[in-house]
Formats: C-alpha cells, sequence, structure tokens
C-alpha cells in the first residue's frame, strides 16, 4: 500500500535492495483525522446532535485538516502518490470547509447559497470519484471509505442544490459510515504496524 525508499545495498549479496522508510506510515493518521471530523459534522447532517457541526469546524481546521495535511506530506516523503493526493487533499478540503463556513457563506444571499454549497460539493464528488478508481490498487478497507465517501458526497451535493432536509439527512447517515470505515482502516493500519503482521484484515489489492 505504501512504497518504500530503497538504499543501494543489497542484502546479504542476493542482489535484494533493502527497503528503508524514512517516516513512520502516516495513513493511520490521515485517516483517523479524516474519519473524526466527518463523524462529527455527520451527526450534524443527520440532526441527531445538531450542534454536532459546530464540534466539526474545530476538528475541520486543527485534526482534519492539519493534521491530514502532514499526513500528505509524509505520504510524499514515502513515494506514495495515492496517500499523497489523497491526504493532502482531504485536509485542504476540511481547511476550505472551515473558512467557507467562518468567512465566505456569512457574505453570501441566502437565495444563492444553495448553489454556493452545492459547487463547492459538486468539485469534491468529482474528485473523490475518480480517487475511488484508483482506491481499487489499495485494498478493500480503502475501497470501502471511498465508495461510501462518494454516495455521501453526491447525496450532499444534490440535497445543497434542492435545499432538500431529507437529502443531506441521508447523506449525514452514509458519512457516518464513511467515518466507521475509515476508522476500521486506521486501526487495522496502527495495530498491523504495531504488531509487524497482518493481525486486523484490509483486503490488499495490490501486488506485492
Amino acid at each position: 500500500m505504501h512504497p518504500g525508499e530503497t538504499q543501494g545495498a543489497s542484502a546479504g549479496g542476493g542482489g535484494v535492495a533493502a527497503v528503508v522508510q524514512r517516516v513512520a506510515d502516516p495513513a493511520p493518521l490521515g485517516l483517523a483525522a479524516f474519519a473524526m471530523t466527518t463523524f462529527a459534522l455527520s451527526i450534524g447532517n443527520t440532526n441527531v446532535w445538531g450542534p454536532g457541526a459546530k464540534a466539526a469546524l474545530a476538528l475541520a481546521l486543527v485534526y482534519g485538516g492539519g493534521a491530514q495535511l502532514l499526513a500528505g506530506m509524509w505520504e510524499f516523503v514515502r513515494k506514495n502518490t495515492f496517500g499523497a493526493v489523497a491526504f493532502t487533499s482531504f485536509g485542504a478540503f476540511w481547511i476550505s470547509y472551515y473558512v467557507f463556513v467562518k468567512f465566505v457563506a456569512p457574505g453570501i444571499s441566502a437565495a444563492d447559497l444553495p448553489v454556493a454549497v452545492g459547487v463547492f460539493l459538486l468539485g469534491w464528488t468529482i474528485f473523490t470519484a475518480y480517487m475511488t478508481v484508483a482506491s481499487f490498487r489499495v485494498s478493500g478497507a480503502v475501497v470501502a471509505v471511498f465508495v461510501l465517501l462518494t454516495a455521501t458526497f453526491v447525496l450532499l451535493t444534490i440535497g445543497a442544490f434542492q435545499s432538500s432536509v431529507n437529502l443531506t439527512k441521508a447523506g449525514g447517515w452514509v458519512g457516518i459510515a464513511t467515518a466507521a470505515a475509515a476508522w476500521y482502516a486506521s486501526f487495522a493500519g496502527v495495530v498491523n504496524e504495531t504488531f509487524r503482521k497482518p493481525v486486523i484484515p484490509v483486503m490488499p489489492l495490490a501486488p506485492r
């Protein structure tokens, strides 16, 4: 899932380069940051706990945004294009969400706000959809995250354009499922890395 950097010296003279990772696997951090922020916002969207969306703002700036952006930078160091693009982009998504809610939305008229939100979400729907295609070379756990996230964005985008409370709620419920899938993938990454063996299944899809 995360191609490593290699050093030129071969192991035991057999011609096989020793793989050396310069940084720890940042994927569990990125997934956990994404999961928690998505969970808080989705709880707000379902209106089960409406104020949950306010908690999501703080998470969006610091954890979902900042920590996930850093995870993306570390994925660049590990030469993992998929992880770098995904974590950096979704870290930027959460930061831009914070900026939109705090600074942009208050200056938009009530009549224009649904379109502004819809356009914002539509762009992320398109991005998530094509990243889903690439996720099929990562793992089953990551595929589950991206398939569910695409469905979440589709529901929220249509809900925004149509000002549909029911579609937004539906997007919230699928968003909770997305957060659960991301937490599972993060949990598996931490446990498997710590135990140095596949304890929690993630169903790798890329050839080793």
